[in-house]
């Protein structure tokens, strides 16, 4: 059963941006901490931004100053927005939700960044 559905992804040429989206049930939304991770060919997972339920928010540092992430309560979405993307940015974006050992992750959305 999916739980967490993400859209938004797609090739976007170096400098530009792009917004990712992650919906999700109301339960999962309001309780967990819910974020974004990526993951590069022959790389592992690695964070790129959580946010709490109470708003708290925490970036990987490749991406502080250039992503935002933010909770939209009005639609259980959590969304992703990625400014002055750069090549190494290209990488299948993965959103997850996380509480104490409820851990979900979404399919992934394919994120390249090419001239």
């Amino acid at each position: 059963q999916v739980q967490l559905v993400e859209s938004g992804g797609g090739l976007v040429q170096p400098g530009g941006s792009l917004r990712l989206s992650c919906a999700t049930s109301a339960t999962i939304f309001s309780t967990n901490t819910m974020g974004w991770y990526r993951q590069a060919p022959g790389k592992e997972r690695e964070l790129v931004a959580v946010v709490t339920p109470g708003g708290i928010r925490r970036y990987g540092d490749s991406v502080k100053g250039r992503f935002t992430i933010a909770r939209d309560n009005a639609k259980n979405t959590v969304n992703l927005q990625m400014n002055s993307l750069k090549p190494e940015d290209t990488a299948v974006y993965y959103c997850n939700g996380r509480k104490g050992s409820f851990d979900s992750w979404g399919q992934g959305t394919q994120v390249t960044v090419s001239s």
